[in-house]
């Protein structure tokens, strides 16, 4: 699916540049990583015709209120981006260029500092280091390192009780951490939230689905079952107990919350199945049943992202 025209131009210009880019970033204090042989990290924000704000415009019955709305992303092998924007009527927009990063790189989540309900930048997790990487410019900031102990990252909402997205991360000992986040990209200390979550294949959410206000997770476990962990808002003791979605999980290879799709109010859920087709799961903003029944909106190809943000 992803376009080639002008990419080797770009990445001989990017590789001709990082040295002296790295070099300026560094002079002025920002704290970039970027390596002379990797490509600069750039990043493109999805243009986006309707805001959170403007969600009652295309009300249902349905609408709880206010959700998160975003593109979906996609990185491919060679570390290049692309973008799709919600079209207004519960599916995306054709493809965009959205930019590249390292090859090598490991998670991409989206983040929101201000709570205004649209991202403002990526966390990247690449060779072990934590990277902000701020829509629209080019380099990104050195959070943190030592974060190859994990083996899912995620950004889904505000899960903390504070205004600005926080981060999880999973050991590989299967302890999920939260991370509070601080609005400008870095982080709080880690908190622990508890065990056993290597039962889970997929962890995705951003957003609230069951109509409390509080964001909320799903996480699909190995035998296929889907699972409901609403949030509290507190930082201690973030998620209740899970409840139980359904079965057949396990047609999918990978699950994203990005927020609002259909521009109902409501966060929905995205899944691309083996074949490299996408479904999305309109949500219900009810928690004994939070999603409709799927509907595609993607006849094939998506098995092209080997991250999908």
């Amino acid at each position: 699916m992803a376009k080639t025209s002008g990419l080797n131009t770009r990445r001989v210009l990017a590789r001709a540049t990082a040295a002296a880019l790295t070099a300026a970033l560094v002079a002025t204090g920002a704290g970039s990583a970027v390596a002379a042989d990797a490509p600069v990290p750039s990043a493109s924000k999805a243009p986006l015709d309707v805001k959170p704000s403007d969600a009652s415009k295309f009300s249902t019955a349905d609408v709880q209120g206010y959700a998160p709305i975003n593109g979906l992303y996609g990185m491919n092998s060679g570390g290049y981006l692309s973008s799709y924007a919600p079209d207004g009527y519960g599916g995306l927009t054709g493809r965009s260029n959205a930019g590249q990063v390292s090859p090598d790189t490991k998670f991409i989540t989206q983040v929101d500092h201000n709570a205004d309900g649209e991202s403002d930048g990526l966390w990247i997790v690449v060779d072990g280091q934590l990277h902000y990487l701020k829509w629209n410019t080019t380099g990104s900031t050195l959070v943190g390192k030592g974060w190859g102990i994990y083996d899912r990252l995620l950004s889904a909402g505000n899960l903390g009780g504070a205004a600005a997205d926080d981060l999880i991360a999973r050991d590989k000992s299967g302890v999920l951490w939260l991370y509070l986040g601080y609005g400008n990209g870095t982080l709080t200390q880690r908190y622990k939230v508890g065990g056993g979550w290597n039962t889970y294949t997929h962890i995705a959410g951003k957003g609230d689905l069951t109509g409390d206000g509080k964001d909320d997770i799903v996480a699909k476990d190995k035998s296929g079952v889907l699972w409901l962990y609403k949030g509290t808002g507190n930082y201690k003791a973030p998620f209740t107990s899970r409840t139980r979605i359904g079965g057949g999980w396990n047609t999918y290879n990978n699950l994203v919350t990005v927020g609002d799709i259909d521009i109902d109010g409501i966060t929905d859920l995205v899944a691309r199945d083996k074949d490299g087709a996408l479904y999305v799961y309109k949500g219900t903003g009810r928690a004994a049943a939070p999603y409709k029944s799927r509907v595609k909106i993607g006849s094939g190809g998506w098995n092209t992202y080997r991250i999908l943000f």
